[in-house]
């Protein structure tokens, strides 16, 4: 049976701008009326629609790789891990502005190794982006030795990554450990053999969605 998580349905990274654009709209709407707080509450409405952060069932299968985020699948290639430097097989998820915008582990597994590396704010659905954009990787390592590499990437408007875990932690699969704010790209390395179970185009859910399967 899928596990089930529970958290709240707003993002921890939102708590600040919401309470922030909350009291300003509630002053601007006491004490300058309705028509001139009403960008604020719309601010405030597309925030909490943004920052929304749904619970979801995660697949159970020892051998499943989930979406590490909602969005679309853009790309399916053999390429080179550039952090593991193998060969491996690459999925990439863009998220738009519409996409719910947490990051989730897509396996269980050790986080061994993180990168970051600053770059350019290249449209998070063009392929330079994995090279070129600012971005942060993760390398997990999960039973029997088996590694993916899952890189957070920053979009044409997202200029901020949020990464909670770093070398050492446990992370499970379908567990949240970032956010990237306003429109982004998710790819996942996976070595040689997986077999991919999405399409390009294929819209996917963060941590229900199964990705791929592992070969053991």
């Amino acid at each position: 049976m899928p596990s089930r998580r529970h958290h709240s349905i707003i993002a921890r990274e939102g708590w600040t701008f919401i309470g922030i654009t909350l009291g300003l709209a509630v002053l601007a709407h006491g004490a300058l009326g309705w028509l001139v707080s009403m960008p604020l509450w719309a601010l405030l409405a597309f925030l909490l629609f943004f920052f929304r952060d749904p619970e979801r069932e995660t697949p159970s299968s020892p051998n499943a790789v989930v979406a590490p985020a909602d969005g679309r699948v853009v790309s399916i290639e053999r390429t080179t891990d550039p952090y593991l430097k193998r060969d491996a097989l690459r999925i990439s998820i863009y998220m738009s502005l519409l996409n719910v915008h947490s990051n989730r582990s897509p396996v269980d597994g050790e986080v061994k190794q993180q990168w970051y590396s600053p770059g350019r704010f290249v449209h998070a659905a063009l392929d330079k982006s994995s090279a070129e954009n600012e971005r942060n990787a993760l390398w997990i390592r999960c039973a029997d030795r088996i590694d993916v590499t899952c890189v957070q990437i920053a979009g044409f408007i997202a200029r901020r990554i949020l990464c909670s875990v770093s070398s050492g932690d446990q992370v499970r699969r379908g567990m949240r450990y970032g956010f990237i704010r306003f429109g982004s790209r998710m790819d996942v390395y996976l070595p040689p053999g997986t077999l991919a179970r999405v399409c390009i185009g294929d819209k996917v859910a963060g941590g229900s969605t199964i990705l791929a399967e592992l070969v053991s």
